[in-house]
């Protein structure tokens, strides 16, 4: 027996719940060689934030990021994080642009898709998993955790057993807020042990100070992996510190035996170096390490806190942070109880900080309400109760169906409005997903290469690529 699996998140989730996704490719490829030698079972290191942040801020090609990593990367299994129909976006795509998507992250180096739904909705992953299995990668689902009255543990499982008849490979519990306590999650993989056949990996961040314990819980009922950070960029916001939750299962059966320990430090002490560079450029905010047992009581995830207090500050009103905090439960409760991650946490945020600012509850209603409320993102776990229905959309219609069932193809669509620009055929996924940072990023590049100024783009004729 090899013991636990270890999936590390170094290269995505890590730098993404404390520098914002700030880490650059030219930071990552000087230890790729260590790392690859470690014996993890996967580095996550594509999706989530790093595509847009790739593009907006780094000004990197988040596909020849993929390919270098690839090329890089010779025995470890490389995973991204796919937000279902909403790919890597804000948005639902349609179905062919998120096939294509699939597709392309798979021929340029992606081994394991984790697909989520914010709502935990299957028919919102049922595109991305069918053409995961279709290209040839390992197509892991994922349970988007929170707690409520009717998210108890028969609903993971029968959502467990849902996924799992879709032909899943593996099954994740996402539990993105760090609020999934050590018994809870014990019972959870037992009863989800009982039924289900495929691996069950479980994914938790470090925010509320639980999270180790809650692995070692799990494990012993049964998970087969787990997601940890390696220590330099772990614990905080992001997930629990790699070597110590290794150390700790020293002596037991679940040991993981194919780690090489030894590598792994030296590889600790390369990120010392790089968390010391981010400390220095600003980059890493020392409170994102705290541990905030808010979280608890709230169940806002780390993101989501900063995200409300910049909200309340544009506003001059930082002295409601309380009060918002509060309200954030409340818009849960009156939404049906959606778990809170990308889009519903901004969706769920934003709405809470309008409803205290303006002193009245939905008084002034953002379009992306609206829209989950006429069922435009899928079924929420609860029904929408007609007051708060009428109050948001008075007597609008509610979809029911698969929201993506109401997209007409558009992947051709993209690709004509951009065919000046095209480098590779991955640009037209770039574009689709972030069309005003996309363009940019294409001036710039060919600006760049051309070596003209990149105004010239701008005007009524078109440079070409050759």
């Amino acid at each position: 027996m090899s013991g636990i699996k270890i999936t590390d998140t170094i290269l995505r989730d890590a730098h993404q719940s404390l520098i914002a996704t700030r880490m650059t490719l030219e930071d990552m490829l000087p230890i790729a060689d260590k790392l690859d030698n470690v014996g993890f079972h996967a580095l996550e290191m594509w999706g989530g934030a790093t595509f847009d942040s790739c593009l907006r801020y780094l000004n990197e090609d988040p596909w020849e990021r993929l390919r270098a990593l690839r090329k890089a990367f010779k025995k470890t299994k490389l995973q991204m994080l796919l937000r279902g129909q909403n790919l890597l976006g804000y948005r639902h795509y349609p179905d062919d642009v998120v096939e294509e998507f699939v597709k392309k992250s798979i021929e340029n180096g992606i081994d394991i898709v984790r697909v989520f739904d914010a709502l935990n909705d299957i028919r919102n992953i049922r595109t991305s998993i069918e053409a995961t299995k279709k290209y040839g990668g390992h197509a892991q689902a994922a349970i988007s955790y929170t707690i409520s009255p009717v998210h108890n543990t028969k609903y993971y499982v029968d959502l467990a057993l849902e996924m799992a008849d879709m032909g899943v490979d593996s099954i994740c519990i996402k539990d993105m807020s760090g609020i999934l306590l050590p018994y809870p999650a014990e019972e959870l993989v037992r009863e989800m042990k009982k039924v289900i056949k495929v691996p069950i990996e479980v994914h938790s961040h470090f925010t509320s100070g639980i999270a180790n314990q809650t692995y070692m819980k799990a494990i012993e009922a049964g998970a087969d992996i787990v997601d940890t950070a390696i220590s330099p960029m772990g614990n905080g916001t992001s997930q629990p510190a790699t070597e110590p939750l290794i150390a700790s299962l020293e002596g037991s059966p679940y040991y993981p035996t194919d780690i090489n320990m030894e590598l792994l430090l030296e590889v600790s002490d390369y990120f010392k170096g790089l968390r010391e560079k981010y400390l220095k450029e600003g980059l890493l905010d020392p409170k994102v390490l705290n541990v905030d047992v808010n979280t608890l009581i709230y169940q806002v995830p780390g993101g989501m806190l900063s995200n409300l207090v910049s909200q309340l500050k544009s506003q001059g009103r930082e002295n409601q942070f309380e009060e918002a905090l509060k309200e954030v439960p409340k818009v849960r409760e009156d939404f049906g109880y959606p778990p809170l991650v990308t889009p519903m946490s901004q969706i769920v945020g934003t709405q809470a900080v309008f409803n205290v600012i303006l002193g009245e509850r939905y008084k002034m209603v953002p379009n992306e309400a609206k829209n989950y409320v006429m069922g435009l993102y899928g079924k929420p776990t609860l029904p929408i109760s007609n007051e708060i229905k009428e109050k948001i959309i008075g007597s609008e219609e509610i979809f029911t169906g698969r929201p993506a069932d109401l997209m007409e193809p558009q992947l051709d669509e993209f690709k004509e409005e951009i065919k000046q620009y095209i480098e590779q055929e991955e640009d037209v996924l770039t574009y689709a997903l972030f069309p005003q940072v996309a363009l940019e990023f294409f001036k710039n590049r060919l600006a760049e290469k051309y070596k003209i100024d990149n105004n010239l783009l701008d005007q009524e004729y078109q440079i070409y690529p050759v």
